[in-house]
Order: C-alpha cells, then sequence, then structure tokens
C-alpha cells in the first residue's frame, strides 16, 4: 500500500487489489499511521486505486456532505475487451441480485432500481482498449455492468463475460478530487499497465 498524503483530517492512499476497502484496508492504514480511520467511500475487493479515509468524524462529515452533493469525483481507467466509441456518456437503470452479488441492466424502474451515469473517453483502441471513465453515481459494479452490458467487458472480469486469464478485472481508481477547506484537493495514479 502507498501512501500518497496523510495529515491530522484526511489519509490518501493506493489500495492494492486483494484487500477490501472497509476493514483491512483501515487496518493496514491504522498500523501505519495511528488513529482512527473512517471510509467514505468503496472500491471492489479486486480492484485496486487512489482512496481517501477520514481521520476524524467531522472531516468524515464533510466528504460525505460532498458525495451526497455530486461535489467528490471519480475517475477510473479499464482495459476493455473490443473497442467502443471514441467516448460516451451513459445512463442506464441497474439492478443489483444481492443472493448472487451481481447487477444488471434493466428497461424499466422498479424496486431497488437505481440510476446510474458515467462518462468515457477511449485513450487506445485493439483487441483491448483503454478507457478514461468518470462516474456520476456510485452504483455497485457499475463500470463493469455498464461496459459488459454494451459487449465490452472488462479484461478479468469473469463475472460479466470476459474470457480471458487475467485474475482480477482491469479496473483502477486513478484520480479523486474533492473540495476540502475552500479549496480542491486532487490525487491521481495510473496502474502500470495504462502507462
Amino acid at each position: 500500500m502507498e501512501i500518497l498524503y496523510s495529515d491530522h483530517d484526511l489519509a490518501v492512499c493506493v489500495k492494492p487489489v486483494g484487500l477490501d476497502s472497509e476493514t483491512q484496508l483501515p487496518n493496514a492504514l491504522k498500523d501505519a499511521l495511528g488513529g482512527d480511520l473512517f471510509p467514505i467511500h468503496r472500491l471492489d475487493k479486486n480492484v485496486g486505486g487512489v482512496m481517501v479515509y477520514a481521520r476524524n468524524s467531522r472531516t468524515a462529515a464533510s466528504l460525505s456532505k460532498a458525495i451526497q452533493e455530486g461535489a467528490f469525483q471519480k475517475e477510473y481507467v479499464a482495459l476493455v475487451h473490443g473497442t467502443p466509441p471514441e467516448q460516451g456518456d451513459w445512463e442506464d437503470l441497474l439492478w443489483k441480485d444481492s443472493r448472487k452479488n451481481k447487477v444488471f441492466v434493466v428497461n424499466r424502474m422498479r424496486g431497488g432500481v437505481k440510476k446510474a451515469r458515467l462518462e468515457y473517453v477511449l485513450l487506445s483502441a485493439g483487441e483491448t482498449s483503454l478507457v478514461r471513465v468518470r462516474l456520476h453515481t456510485g452504483r455497485t459494479h457499475q463500470i463493469r455492468v455498464q461496459f459488459a452490458s454494451r459487449g465490452y467487458p472488462l479484461v478479468g472480469d469473469h463475472k460479466y463475460g470476459a474470457r480471458d486469464s487475467s485474475p482480477a478485472p482491469m479496473l483502477f481508481s486513478c484520480r479523486i478530487a474533492f473540495p476540502f477547506r475552500g479549496r480542491t484537493l486532487v490525487f491521481e495514479q495510473l496502474p502500470h499497465w495504462a502507462l
């Protein structure tokens, strides 16, 4: 785990694939930094990337408010099978089957269905393509499902249709930006496979 920034209010780190973001990673940060840590957002266990944790309840409340107001921006890079259009602004209705821990695109509102929106740009094209994604909503497996539903499953995402040998989805939280104390803080990191 790489720590990108730390002070008495915030800790920003790069979450390794394989650690959960709600228990294991905060425990590792506590071992490194001491004190309390409050999860503000989450990443799937099999996804890595930039994460921010609050180090006190006041900061946790401030960051949670930024998320609710849409002022907490998250961007990802993903390696997908196929070549999607050069850019997209996708809005779908997603329904989560909690028993299977799987999400589906559906065509009408009903109980448990949530709107999901993302924008992306194509960075490199080929049999596998690199995309940069900005989330406007944070739904479970959102990027994975929205790309797979259009025929572009993420490399390594066997849950959503990839048939390759990569052990985990090629998805990485590469940029977080949020307002804090009158300024916008931005933290960025790219995985080796996106360089």
